[in-house]
C-alpha cells in the first residue's frame, strides 16, 4: 500500500515537472517573438560610423532602439518633436549625470521644470556624437530616453514604410 502511494506521488511529480518543462520551452520559443513585436531593434548591432542605421517601427508605430550615453547602455525612443534628449530623473542618477541650470519644457501635459545637462557622448548603432545637450526630467517615468533633435538634427533621416534610416 505504501509503495503504491509512493508510485502515485512520483507519477504526479513527473507529470507536473513535464508540464513545467513544456511551458518553459514555449516561453523560450515565443519570448523572442513578443520582444520582436514590441522592440524590433532590440539587437541593433554597432556598425561602422559610415554605415547607415536602419530601424524598424514597432507595433505601436514607434522607433525604439538600444544606444548609449557616455558609454553606458540605454534604450531610446526617437522623438522628432522633442527639442532635446529627455532623460528620466531616476535614470539620470544611475548614469551619474550632473543636473545643471533649471529650465522649463513644454510637454503634452503642460510646462514642467527640467534640468539642463551636457552629455559627453551619445551613440545609436554606429552613429556617435560628442557634447550633446539634453535635459533631466524628474517627472518622467520609466527607463526609456526620448532621443530628441539635439542628436537627430545632425543626421539625415529617411522614412519609408515601417523603416527609418539614419546616417551622417
Amino acid at each position: 500500500m505504501k509503495q503504491d502511494s509512493s508510485r502515485r506521488f512520483i507519477a504526479k511529480l513527473f507529470t507536473h515537472l513535464t508540464w513545467v518543462i513544456i511551458l518553459g520551452i514555449f516561453y523560450l520559443i515565443f519570448q523572442d517573438q513578443l520582444l520582436q513585436k514590441h522592440d524590433p531593434n532590440y539587437d541593433l548591432a554597432t556598425t561602422k560610423s559610415s554605415e547607415p542605421v536602419v530601424l524598424q517601427r514597432n507595433r505601436q508605430g514607434h522607433y525604439i532602439a538600444p544606444g548609449s550615453i557616455n558609454g553606458k547602455p540605454v534604450r531610446f525612443l526617437l522623438d522628432t518633436g522633442a527639442t532635446d534628449i529627455s532623460i528620466p530623473g531616476v535614470l539620470a542618477d544611475r548614469l551619474k549625470l550632473t543636473p545643471g541650470r533649471a529650465s522649463y519644457a513644454n510637454t503634452a501635459n503642460g510646462t514642467i521644470k527640467v534640468y539642463d545637462t551636457l552629455l559627453d557622448s551619445v551613440a545609436l548603432g554606429g552613429l556617435s556624437l560628442p557634447n550633446v545637450s539634453a535635459h533631466i526630467n524628474p517627472h518622467m517615468q520609466g527607463e526609456t530616453i526620448l532621443l530628441g533633435m539635439s542628436f537627430l538634427q545632425h543626421l539625415e533621416i529617411t522614412q519609408r514604410g515601417n523603416t527609418l534610416t539614419l546616417q551622417h
